[in-house]
């Protein structure tokens, strides 16, 4: 069984006991949260698409943890014949969290 949930502006694929990395819920660590914007569902080989939500579907989770950093993405500026380079970066503030069950 697995669902297609829009999980902070996001869609993720989820089954029942994944971990994945979302981008940072307002939760704190050892929360309970439910997400209620279920775009598909599927059991058993029954496929179930929401228009554009299923109505009554939930994805329940636990948050792991609220403040990793994903990895550093390097932004790079030049222009060309005048000697001008800036290099910038930055780490994304992310939540882990454990799906608990699809109801």
């Amino acid at each position: 069984m697995y669902a297609i949930v829009d999980i902070a502006g996001q869609q993720f694929k989820v089954e029942a006991g994944n971990e994945i990395f979302v981008q940072r819920l307002p939760q704190a660590k050892d929360a309970d949260v439910e997400f209620d914007k279920v775009l598909l569902v599927e059991n058993d080989g029954a496929v179930k698409v929401g228009t554009p939500y299923i109505d009554g579907a939930v994805v329940k989770a636990t948050v792991l943890d609220d403040n990793v950093k994903a990895d550093k993405v390097l932004v790079f500026k030049k222009i060309r014949r005048k000697g001008f380079q800036k290099l910038n970066g930055h780490r994304q503030k992310l939540s882990k969290i454990k799906i608990n069950e699809i109801a």
